[in-house]
């Protein structure tokens, strides 16, 4: 049987009640038993990050309140942009000389001559994009077909999946228990996506990903299989399952809608799924969340592109994202690019987006869900734990 939105409401309810009885009997697992405060971008946060050792950063902010009203601006003429002009989507970023510009993402549909230069006083940059997809949607199913045009990038890709070794297993092959975070995994009735991370609420143990790829896009029903690796990696039910579909949050699939995350978790234990990548990654992500600001250097392992580098681009995005079953508006996305080829490319859905470097190193920062021509769009991993009432697990 399907399990509706509204279904999927209710039984996170009910969770929330049986997570709340096993705090009760048991301590939770991590420090103090808080849960992550949901992310607001603001001028604060901006702040705070000026204070940031530059090694963990590539660019200065500017004036916060310049940032404020940058985000009002763009905020107040997004649904005009989308409506009339055609865009794909909308950002709020640095420019040159570290002062606040609105991003509009534009795809050969959009009507560039109706985008203004300036809006209330604040420069607009116009960047083709395409269309954005979710990471669930096949290459051949997209406009740009995942940049097949660009054979330096795609070669970069190709090298990436070789193997490692002989003796350890690539993200799309089979993972003795428990299993790494980094690779592939899925839901029953998809291809396959990547396994975020480990987190936990109270006594109980899940793996965190897309609801695109652990509930199907709001087809999924709790207790449904989650195998790995994904069944299109060659994942057998049930000889390969590690968990059950447990929750999701659903995705409104509307191009007026205000989704804020695409994430689900499975119900596993510390036998089926551990807390740290394949060797050839970064390790273990740490407890302690950071918000997204612009020019701080990320990373991610991914079931596709293994890791890979980049920064973020843009903050308090706005964007148009196609999933198979249709568009859906985000809003309060993180817009990323990478530093060479590809950050992510379709099977890299669900992947834990990470500060690279600097005293910040590892800290979770998004979840990685969608991407389009040149960028990489992350859900703020603070809002996704919050609507999960969940925590990261962890260093």
């Amino acid at each position: 049987m399907l399990q509706s939105p509204t279904m999927l409401t209710l039984l996170r309810t009910t969770l929330g009640v049986i997570a709340a009885a096993c705090i009760a009997s048991a301590s939770i697992a991590s420090p103090g038993g808080s849960l992550p405060l949901r992310v607001v971008v603001n001028e604060v946060e901006q702040t705070d990050a000026q204070n940031a050792p530059a090694s963990g950063l590539r660019q200065a902010m500017a004036n916060p309140e310049r940032l404020k009203a940058a985000i009002a601006a763009q905020e107040r003429h997004t649904d005009a942009l989308l409506q009339e002009a055609g865009a794909r989507g909308t950002a709020v970023s640095w420019d040159q000389n570290s002062n606040p510009v609105i991003k509009v993402y534009v795809d050969e549909a959009s009507s560039v001559t109706a985008i203004p230069s300036t809006l209330d006083g604040i420069p607009v940059q116009v960047e083709f994009s395409g269309r954005v997809y979710a990471l669930n949607v096949e290459c051949e199913s997209r406009d740009d077909q995942c940049g097949e045009s660009q054979p330096a990038a795609n070669a970069q890709i190709d090298s990436l999946l070789a193997p490692p070794s002989a003796t350890e297993p690539g993200p799309t092959e089979y993972h003795p228990r428990p299993v790494p975070i980094g690779v592939s995994t899925g839901h029953i009735d998809i291809t396959a996506g990547t396994l975020g991370c480990r987190v936990s609420a109270g006594c109980h143990t899940y793996a965190l990903s897309n609801a695109h790829v652990y509930a199907n896009e709001n087809e999924g029903a709790v207790g449904d299989s989650i195998v790995q690796p994904g069944i299109f990696d060659g994942g057998i039910n049930p000889e390969d399952t590690v968990g059950t579909l447990a929750d999701a949050v659903p995705i409104d699939m509307s191009e007026t809608a205000f989704n804020r995350v695409d994430a689900a978790i499975a119900l596993v234990s510390g036998a089926t799924v551990g807390t740290a990548t394949p060797p050839a990654g970064y390790g273990q992500p740490r407890i302690d969340t950071m918000p997204a600001v612009v020019g701080l250097n990320v990373k991610k392992f991914g079931r596709t592109t293994w890791q890979t580098y980049g920064y973020v681009d843009a903050i308090n995005g706005v964007v148009l994202v196609a999933y198979n079953a249709g568009d859906a508006r985000f809003v309060g996305q993180i817009i990323i690019k990478p530093d060479s080829g590809d950050f992510s490319r379709p099977g890299d859905s669900g992947s834990l987006v990470v500060a690279d470097g600097g005293p910040d190193d590892r800290r979770p920062v998004g979840l990685l869900f969608a991407s389009g021509t040149d960028i990489a769009v992350a859900n703020p991993i603070d809002d996704v734990l919050d609507e999960l009432g969940v925590v990261i697990d962890g260093e």
